[in-house]
């Protein structure tokens, strides 16, 4: 008897189904994660679509300090590209949806599977890093990618449209492509071939799972750390510092670290000589009175802005941004001057300014 006829034999059929069975509620809560991403959007929550408010494209703007292999500098173009971003967040929401729905009531099966694969590795590789506690955004990712792999082999063969259409039309339920795109039968190869195409996606889950758990935490072959971008800890990067003859300073600045559900706030700016003299300083309240012209951000989502009690910045946020001196007779002598920074859980971030 050949492997393809041992693979297709009764009992091995039968074992198919029990195994089916068995990763019904799997099936539905893999569905279900998805179908309640989709339709928060389009049906209970539509002010995520909506351009007008706090949409989508704030929070894919949050991803941009810790997105992986160059997905940030994707991000970034497709903010800057309204209509793109537009249809990609449309086009991503509506995949989770119908993938979703799809895998709750078994219907072409190992296609949904695969199209939730393909939506836990964007989400690991944009929001893998977040997660101020412990990284939720990675254990979703990783757990959903496993799971679609897991339903892409066994199919969805009880208790579904697919097994109900095949029961409904025996000629649909022979032909290969239903088989590989539905779940209501065994996979169209041999015993052999299975096992391989198994080992095959194990791996790679394995590797998907490690390396990326690795980069974020250690634990593996480093000590556990905090991972290179801080899902807690606020960071500002600054850059393109200049300093006036009268005073005025302009930097870029961007917050590359932290967690999305708070901005971080800057209560105090110094403008400091070489021998560590501060010679003109901002607090909490002028800071709060900067412009808005004074903000040249890059971004028309996430802002940095003078807020009520300093300056604000987002995750994801970046901006030149301009400080005019409170003296209007400051007068400089040469030398190298520094900006710096202190926030309000006195985290401090300087930057050399050229004349």
């Amino acid at each position: 008897m050949s492997t393809t006829q041992t693979l297709a034999s009764p009992d091995a059929a039968r074992g198919w189904r029990m195994a089916a069975i068995a990763l019904l509620a799997v099936r539905f809560v893999q569905g279900w994660i998805y179908w309640g991403g989709g339709t928060r959007r389009f049906i209970y929550a539509p002010s995520k679509l909506d351009t007008a408010g706090h949409w989508m494209a704030y929070k894919f703007q949050t991803a941009m300090p810790g997105a992986l292999l160059g997905t940030d500098h994707l991000v970034a173009w497709l903010l800057q590209h309204f209509t793109l971003l537009y249809l990609g967040v449309v086009v991503f929401s509506a995949v989770e949806m119908i993938a979703g729905a799809m895998l709750i009531i078994g219907l072409f099966t190992r296609l949904a599977a695969v199209a939730t694969i393909g939506l836990s590795i964007v989400l690991m590789l944009l929001f893998g890093w977040q997660g101020a506690t412990c990284i939720d955004e990675w254990t979703m990712a990783a757990a959903n990618f496993a799971i679609g792999i897991t339903l892409f082999l066994a199919g969805g063969g009880a208790y579904s449209v697919d097994s109900w259409l095949a029961k409904r039309k025996p000629k649909l339920a022979g032909s290969g492509w239903f088989n590989w795109i539905g779940g209501a039968s065994l996979l169209p190869i041999s015993e052999r071939a299975f096992k391989r195409l198994a080992l095959v996606l194990f791996w790679i889950a394995v590797a998907f799972i490690v390396l990326t758990y690795n980069y974020y935490r250690g634990s593996i072959i480093t000590p556990f750390h905090g991972g290179p971008t801080s899902p807690s800890k606020h960071h500002w990067t600054l850059s393109q510092g200049q300093l006036a003859a009268n005073g005025t300073v302009h930097f870029h600045a961007y917050v590359d670290a932290g967690t999305p559900a708070e901005p971080s706030n800057v209560l105090r700016a110094s403008l400091i000589s070489d021998g560590g003299q501060i010679v003109e300083e901002w607090d909490g309240m002028l800071l709060a009175r900067t412009p808005k012209a004074a903000f040249k951000n890059d971004f028309a989502y996430q802002k940095i802005h003078a807020g009520k009690f300093g300056l604000i910045g987002p995750v994801g946020s970046q901006a030149m941004v301009e400080l005019r001196p409170t003296q209007s007779d400051l007068s400089l002598p040469n030398g190298p001057y520094t900006l710096q920074l202190v926030s309000v859980n006195g985290h401090i971030w300087s930057l050399p300014l050229t004349r």
